[in-house]
């Protein structure tokens, strides 16, 4: 057995499973200029990604070119943002309850995204922290703690690579061994996360990057060993083939060394991550029309835990630390549907027997209980055509308090749904039925 295939075998830890939902936090020096294209001018979403500020401004006749020469100058760098990155209003308390009444069970931060900026003081990473400069705080430990204290678990976010680093660029191999693990160990040892979200793995493969090497002292860790979560970016061959959970980006696998579309190759626990806008780090050139609806964040959250996976849903905090508005509204109508909704949620199963026939119903199971949740108000008699039905002989809707009638008929299963005035639906947008 291959050192990978050990490494695939190590079963996910059953609370990330459980859990279903966490919030992703992308922050930085990026904040400052916060800008990207709209993603309706690009060709690609990852052309639409503020966080890439940094690499993109570089670029000659890139639209971040042409919008940093226009806003700050040529004399003005992208090292020179990292002073402005102050976090002055950044209250981590008011963060974690934000994420708690969200109905998030774990939060992931960018602890070092690809320009190499740490959010922690880390000894590997000089003058080129948010401790050392800028806003002089540990913004990493800070939120930690905060979202402990809520009840919440504690992830970060690390890539691989460095855009800007001279031995990364000479020596990537050396660069690993030298730097990045040593800076990894720095993180896991220092505030013990429960998840690590790689990213950056696809310029080298996992040898170079030594990620098995790595994976192997992670995983006998004795704080984290036994529970942290791991993803599959850890090198060009792996995403969608190796690693811990499988991740996709909204909506997409990823791409591979040679440019084609990667596919999951194999049944596995994954992840979707993604904005509530069409980027991560925070764009103040997005309009409205970027951001998702209410009903979106809803459906997009029931359609992926019905389908088996978690979801990672971002916020993008602006430069001096507040949440936007609009992704604070975003988390807190989510949360009020997790208040009536959870159970049909947290701790489920992605039910084998449902049915394609039910295009406007999503199915989760715990034990013997099946809950179809209804992407649309259902019609006052309602069927429902999933195999496995059958059997179940209560119904009820979730936040109401009477019980529903249903029956088998040669159709399906029959539920008759109460006629209801607007003031007296226990929520909004998706609604569920527990059968018994």
């Amino acid at each position: 057995m291959s050192l990978w295939e050990q490494l695939d075998d190590r079963p996910v830890p059953a609370w990330f499973d459980d859990a279903k939902f966490g919030i992703f936090i992308h922050w930085g020096p990026y904040s400052v200029p916060s800008w990207a294209p709209r993603r309706e001018s690009v060709n690609v979403s990852g052309e639409a990604y503020a966080e890439w500020y940094g690499s993109a401004m570089r670029q000659e006749g890139s639209p971040y070119r042409d919008f940093h020469l226009r806003t700050y100058g040529a004399r003005t760098t992208y090292e020179d943002f990292a002073p402005r990155f102050r976090a002055e209003l950044f209250e981590p308390q008011r963060w974690a309850e934000l994420f708690r009444r969200s109905g998030a069970r774990y939060v992931v931060l960018t602890a070092k995204h690809h320009d190499a900026f740490c959010l922690w003081p880390s000894r590997y990473a000089w003058n080129w922290n948010s401790a050392d400069i800028g806003a002089g705080r540990d913004l990493f430990g800070e939120l930690a703690a905060a979202v402990r204290g809520q009840g919440l678990r504690m992830g970060a976010y690390y890539s691989l690579l460095e855009w800007f680093n001279p031995l990364y660029l000479s020596d990537p191999e050396a660069y690993a061994t030298e730097r990045m693990i040593p800076q990894m160990k720095e993180l896991i040892d220092a505030y013990r996360p429960s998840v690590l979200f790689t990213d950056g793995e696809w310029e080298h493969a996992s040898e170079k990057w030594h990620s098995e090497e790595f994976l192997h002292w992670l995983f006998a860790h004795p704080d984290v060993g036994g529970e942290i979560v791991v993803n599959d970016r850890w090198g060009s061959e792996t995403r969608g083939r190796h690693g811990g959970i499988f991740t996709t980006e909204y909506g997409e696998v990823g791409f591979g060394p040679d440019g084609q579309e990667l596919h999951m190759s194999r049944e596995r626990k994954w992840e979707e991550n993604r904005g509530i806008g069409a980027s991560f780090g925070y764009n103040r050139h997005e309009t409205l029309d970027a951001y998702m609806t209410e009903k979106d964040v809803i459906h997009l959250l029931v359609d992926t835990v019905s389908r088996g996976g978690n979801l990672l849903l971002n916020v993008g905090p602006t430069a001096d630390g507040l949440i936007p508005v609009i992704m604070e509204e975003r988390l807190a109508q989510l949360g009020d549907w997790l208040q009536v909704n959870g159970e049909a949620i947290y701790g489920t199963g992605c039910w084998k027997a449902r049915s394609d026939a039910d295009e406007d119903v999503r199915y989760t199971v715990r034990g013997e209980t099946v809950y179809a949740i209804f992407l649309r108000w259902p019609a006052s008699e309602t069927t429902l055509t999933a195999p496995g039905l059958s059997g179940k002989t209560r119904a009820r809707m979730l936040g109401l308090d009477e019980p529903l009638t249903c029956g088998q008929t040669v159709e399906g299963l029959s539920v008759e749904v109460p006629v209801l005035p607007p003031e007296r639906l226990p929520c909004r947008h998706a609604y569920v039925i527990r059968f018994d």
